[in-house]
């Protein structure tokens, strides 16, 4: 992969680190499901679940659309939420989110 291809890093549960290949305009979501990573993603991105939580790096907080309120409701559902948890179906990727970095989340205490 070159670094000009569209990527996140995705760091697993285990402290595994993935580079994914990325594509302009999927879900976060998405990408790390389709790439055979251990995400439920039960809801398929509609915002029904929590289940797609994962921890987004600190330097790329600023770069992120905020969460919305239906977004940060659906986190109170999540396990080990931190201030840093979002939920990887509301996260469209875009070209400055090039090199996103994320950590799945744990799915249950």
């Amino acid at each position: 992969m070159s670094d000009e291809e569209l990527h996140i890093i995705c760091t697993d549960r285990e402290g595994v680190v993935h580079t994914l290949p990325a594509l302009e305009g999927w879900r976060i979501m998405e990408i790390i499901r389709d790439n055979g990573l251990p995400i439920k993603a039960e809801c398929g991105g509609c915002l029904e679940c929590a289940t797609c939580h994962v921890y987004v790096a600190d330097t790329w907080q600023e770069k992120l659309v905020p969460k919305s309120d239906e977004e940060d409701e659906k986190l109170d559902e999540a396990f080990n939420v931190k201030r840093n948890s979002r939920l990887s179906c509301q996260i469209l990727m875009r070209d400055d989110l090039n090199g996103l970095e994320v950590t799945l989340a744990p799915e249950a205490d």
